[in-house]
């Protein structure tokens, strides 16, 4: 009877060891996390659950007995520290040996760091030491105007904190969206009240705030640090498995082993739509990329093109984003961005390329089926509302 071995107890790791059962696999699973939680969904971390909306038991991927119940062997609070490819074994903290099969590595991504006493949102863990200090009415100062850093000082301030956000470029989200666009969420949390400070970095963290590039000080209870995750890839590199930005994979999430498979946050696949690899650290990615490498496990034809999604909820605004932003030249808006109710299209040679709806649904796949398109659009008609 075959193993397969799943390292990484997230919602990638999860939904694979759920495909594998629903897809007709009868030999074992074994389902390896380091962390003590069973399998959970982390954008709760740093909105509803983070806001106290949410009760813990809704983050979970999985009921507790699902796992015994479906003949999925978790193994929780428990570290792989290597990969023996040649003989098939992955060596596990405890000094045991797990013989594979097949094995799918989805070990996520961990926070950037910086040196100094901050907090990092991550785990669940993370979450709930956050949500004390907020609702004790902490001042807060976040390092880094990211996803995580922006919804992370929405939550402070909804919880009455006083919140200071540290950006070393010109706007918000610059990266992820743009100058256009970023400064729609920076004149948001402006609008809340945030002190947004950017073009300037932390230069140092302390135990009473932070110090800016400029020199100036910045006191504060606690700093909280968001300047992006590092996907967690030195088990497979320690294995002698091709690592670029990510582990990478073909379409088919197979790394360049022919018994090992890689996706969610780790995994840097190559996307024929883009004919180049990517890695997404979205929600979207781990739960559609799980299924899709246990069916690659399984030998059935895979191509995993989705296109890069994900959402966000600050205050009043929430709103999904689908594909890559990455050498457009034009924007074009549906709506009005000053009601903060409207859909945005990022355009290449007069293609739509990306899509963002705010505080507008059930659009999501209509802008993903103009993507993958590839059509030459007419703008007049695109603005139309």
């Amino acid at each position: 009877m075959a193993t397969y071995v799943i390292v990484g107890a997230g919602l990638a790791g999860a939904k694979a060891a759920q495909t594998l059962r629903e897809e007709g696999f009868d030999g074992d699973i074994v389902l390896i996390g380091a962390e003590t939680e069973r399998p959970y969904e982390r954008p709760p971390l740093s909105k509803d659950y983070l806001q106290g909306k949410s009760e813990r038991e809704k983050i979970f991927v999985h009921a507790p007995e699902w796992y015994a119940d479906n003949g999925v062997d978790l193994r929780l609070g428990l570290r792989a520290t290597r990969i023996e490819l040649d003989h098939h074994v992955v060596r596990l903290g405890d000094g045991s040996r797990q013989p594979y099969d097949k094995l799918l590595i989805a070990t996520g991504a961990v926070p950037r760091r910086l040196p100094g006493p901050a907090y990092y949102l991550r785990t669940v863990e993370d979450s709930e030491a956050l949500k004390a200090h907020f609702a004790a009415g902490a001042s807060v100062l976040v390092v880094g105007a990211s996803w995580i850093g922006l919804e992370t000082a929405a939550a402070a301030r909804e919880a009455g904190c006083a919140v200071t956000v540290v950006e070393p470029e010109p706007t918000a989200l610059n990266r992820a969206l743009g100058p256009e666009l970023g400064d729609l969420f920076a004149r948001l949390h402006a609008g809340k009240g945030v002190d947004l400070r950017f073009g300037t970095a932390a230069a140092e963290i302390t135990d009473s705030g932070v110090r800016l590039s400029s020199g100036e000080r910045l006191s504060a209870d606690l700093v909280v640090v968001g300047i992006g995750a590092a996907p967690e890839v030195w088990l497979a590199r320690d294995a002698g498995l091709e690592v670029v930005q990510g582990i990478r994979t073909d379409a088919a999430l197979r790394t360049s082993h022919p018994d090992v498979y890689a996706a969610g946050d780790v995994a840097e696949f190559f996307h024929p739509r883009y004919g180049r690899h990517l890695r997404v650290e979205h929600w979207a990615n781990a739960l559609h990329g799980g299924p899709a490498a246990a069916r690659s496990m399984l030998g059935q034809e895979v191509v995993y093109d989705r296109l890069p999604y994900f959402y966000t909820d600050q205050y009043e605004l929430g709103m999904e984003f689908s594909g890559d932003i990455e050498g457009y030249d034009e924007i074009v808006y549906r709506g009005d961005p000053g009601r903060l109710e409207f859909v945005v299209y990022w355009l290449r040679g007069g293609r739509v390329i990306a899509g963002m709806n705010v505080n507008v649904w059930d659009v999501v796949d209509d802008i993903q089926e103009l993507i993958r398109s590839g059509v030459i659009v007419d703008q007049k008609e695109l603005s139309k509302e």
